[in-house]
């Protein structure tokens, strides 16, 4: 297939050329370049805020019926639309084709969902003497502000659109410059399906001037963030000085507890896969491998024996099981990360370097016994390794989980009913799966604790992130 042309939109029309600077597109499978990607100047910005200005104007105004209508019909467009959107993020970001048209679904699955909350913005009526009323109703906040990373590029844009379209605001979604042609193509199934242009806004920049510029316009009214704990700490900050309201999903450090009392196949069977999932560059990716003294051995072999089994390659290759990672700071950090545990007396058990000389490929790696003061235990790796130490009872293990400020997503296997309320009691984060790796869902809430943030995308807690209350006393 053919790349598409790169542009922004801004009041529905296509911006590109002009003498803007740009930003080259890279196939993460080759190290070539697919297309040069316009980047906003101040203009460019301005011109996006006073559309955003009268798009929530406009849409706030909306009925349910033709916000669903609108989020119903985009979500038709997608599923027509899965293997191009599919193939497009392939080529930008890297991940199999398996994995990128699992990501339409999502976002189909998503905006049917959102859909129906339309008509579920409910409010209440206090009870009050004779003569006099009182009501909580729900409004929308206002103009958004979005920004999406890369490694879910067609999911990532999804969420940021969705909850506010729903709830009656409008956006600008500010996606990765590594992977536009996805955001650009979930954002047009939206203005097919009948968004009135003035709603959503695409913009691509030089990150910090474009945060820096819309979040210091008091048109936004809410910033929605997703991405590395650090910038996520600077964009709360930038907020702040307004008080915008924030809904903030930011790094992790995915513990998994592994019992002495499970069926250890099974869990490798479901784990390993979990892990080596976009090559590892997931924000929810299980990660710390807990696991008790008497399978750790089992555990350890058996982890390593499938991950060098997994067949990496170019995503658009049907027999491709892990991509390239999505742009070449991820095999610097890789090997930084791996090179420090070893070095202070991890064991490498497979893994551990690139794959070929071409794009930016690294092998599915797997560390054991790792010093806590390495820094691949202490930050987010986000690529394709498993840290696995052996503990030696369920109070280690728990304290182990918690002992990072992150909190986003744990793990744990054991069939033990009473030590699964214990861990659901104890383990510090936005989401637990227990036996399961399948923590997500588009009527769950999304998020996490600590430093990975605040408030949740997904489910009706979505919307209700993109809505103020107000309550009205009549005398």
């Amino acid at each position: 297939m053919t790349y598409p042309a790169l542009h922004m939109i801004i009041d529905g029309a296509p911006v590109s050329g002009g003498g803007r600077r740009t930003h080259q597109v890279v196939n993460p499978a080759t190290g070539e370049m697919l297309g040069a990607l316009p980047l906003a100047d101040a203009a460019d910005l301005d011109r996006a805020l006073e559309t955003a200005a009268r798009g929530f104007r406009l849409w706030r105004d909306s009925t349910p019926h033709q916000r669903a209508a609108v989020l119903q019909g985009a979500a038709r467009l997608m599923m027509e639309r899965q293997e191009e959107l599919a193939r497009i993020a392939t080529l930008e970001q890297g991940k199999p084709l398996a994995e990128t048209r699992v990501e339409v679904l999502m976002n189909v699955g998503l905006f049917n969902f959102y859909a129906g909350e339309t008509f579920r913005l409910y409010g209440r009526t206090l009870v009050r003497p004779a003569g006099q009323r009182s009501t909580i109703s729900k409004e929308p906040v206002g103009p958004v502000a979005a920004f999406a990373p890369w490694n879910f590029p067609l999911g990532n844009p999804g969420r940021k659109l969705g909850a506010p379209i729903a709830a009656g605001c409008s956006v600008i979604l500010k996606a990765a410059e590594e992977t536009p042609a996805s955001a650009l193509g979930v954002l047009q199934c939206l203005l097919d399906a009948g968004l009135p242009k003035e709603v959503a806004q695409a913009v691509f920049g030089v990150p910090d001037e474009v945060s820096r510029h819309l979040l210091g316009s008091p048109i936004i009214r809410k910033l929605s963030f997703t991405g590395s704990t650090a910038v996520g700490k600077h964009l709360a900050k930038l907020a702040a000085e307004d008080c915008k309201r924030t809904t903030m999903e930011m790094g992790g450090h995915g513990p998994v507890l592994v019992f002495d009392d499970v069926d250890v196949d099974r869990v490798l069977d479901t784990m390993v896969p979990g892990k080596y999932r976009n090559a590892g560059q997931v924000c929810v990716s299980p990660t710390r491998f807990i696991v008790q003294e008497d399978v750790f051995e089992r555990f350890r072999d058996g982890f390593a024996e499938r991950a060098a089994r997994i067949v990496v390659g170019d995503g658009l290759d049907a027999a491709t099981q892990m991509g390239p990672m999505a742009n070449p700071r991820r095999p610097d950090a890789m090997e930084r990360l791996i090179g420090d545990a070893t070095a202070k007396g991890a064991t490498l058990h497979t893994g551990g370097e690139r794959v070929g000389n071409r794009g930016f490929f690294y092998k599915p790696s797997v560390l054991s016994e790792i010093p806590l003061d390495a820094d691949i235990m202490n930050e987010e790796p986000f690529g394709p390794v498993a840290l696995i130490n052996p503990y030696a009872g369920e109070e280690a293990m728990i304290a182990e989980a918690n002992r990072l400020p992150y909190g986003l997503a744990a793990y744990a296997w054991t069939p033990d009913a009473k030590r699964q309320r214990r861990l659901a009691r104890e383990i510090e984060s936005g989401m637990l799966g227990i036996n399961t790796t399948m923590i997500g869902g588009a009527d769950s809430p999304f998020g996490g604790v600590k430093w990975s943030g605040h408030g949740s995308e997904d489910g009706p807690e979505g919307v209700e992130a993109c809505l103020v209350t107000k309550a009205v006393h009549e005398g």
